[in-house]
């Protein structure tokens, strides 16, 4: 069971480092519009947010990635940090209207939470 909860606290921070790579440095360039569907001229008025939430993303990856290496029996820092993933993700849908969102951020931590408390 270890592994498995190792596994997806590891995908839900791969993730998180892929949203920071696409927010931060992708923003304006055709993935990062193709994948946000902005225009280039909203991606350019909206770029330095971006990168600042591509921060944010990155640091989430690093907690994750860090509760991995300190991984103890009682998964604190990785329930913490996958709380945030959770609330982070809910508030992206609601705020954005982009219920994907849910599942492509709130699910895998969700599973990822639920695999830590089996």
């Amino acid at each position: 069971m270890k592994y498995l909860q190792i596994f997806l606290i590891a995908l839900v921070a791969l993730e998180h480092v892929y949203f920071m790579i696409l927010e931060m440095f992708y923003w304006t360039k055709p993935k990062g519009l193709k994948t946000f569907g902005l225009t280039k001229e909203s991606a350019e008025n909206s770029k330095v947010l971006a990168a600042n939430q591509g921060l944010y993303n990155g640091f989430l990856a690093a907690g994750l990635i860090w509760s991995i290496l300190e991984i103890d029996q009682t998964y604190s820092l990785a329930i913490f940090f996958l709380s945030c993933v959770i609330i982070a993700g809910i508030y992206g849908a609601y705020s954005t209207r982009k219920v994907s969102l849910i599942y492509v951020q709130t699910l895998p931590a969700l599973l990822a939470l639920f695999a830590i408390h089996l």
